[in-house]
């Protein structure tokens, strides 16, 4: 696997607003897949099953099983990996930024 496929599936999982609102609510811990099924009214249980298999390639959902049931919970690993190579280092030129304007503000 090149150093690039990782962040590629995780960019392809992302681009879809519908996998982004699975993760939305992973947010306030983990959900069974029924529990989804249930919040998505208007989709079908494979449905549902098809974007946490995107959401599980890209390594955002972590699934574990007990019993009968299928827990996901959100990982955000792979969001902070981009965070890290593609954002971070705007971001603190861009506070720097700001921290210069307040100073000759000041002066």
């Amino acid at each position: 696997m090149s150093s690039g496929e990782p962040d590629d599936l995780v960019f392809k999982a992302l681009a879809d607003g519908r996998r982004r609102e699975i993760l939305d609510l992973l947010t306030d811990g983990p959900k069974t897949t029924g529990e989804l099924c249930d919040h998505f009214v208007a989709w079908d249980r494979c449905t549902v099953m098809q974007h946490l298999g995107v959401l599980e390639k890209a390594e955002l959902v972590i699934v574990k099983r007990e019993g009968r049931h299928r827990w996901n919970y959100l990982n955000v690993l792979p969001i902070k990996r981009i965070h890290d190579r593609w954002i971070s280092r705007y971001a603190s030129a861009a506070v720097e930024l700001l921290d210069r304007l307040k100073r000759d503000l000041e002066t």
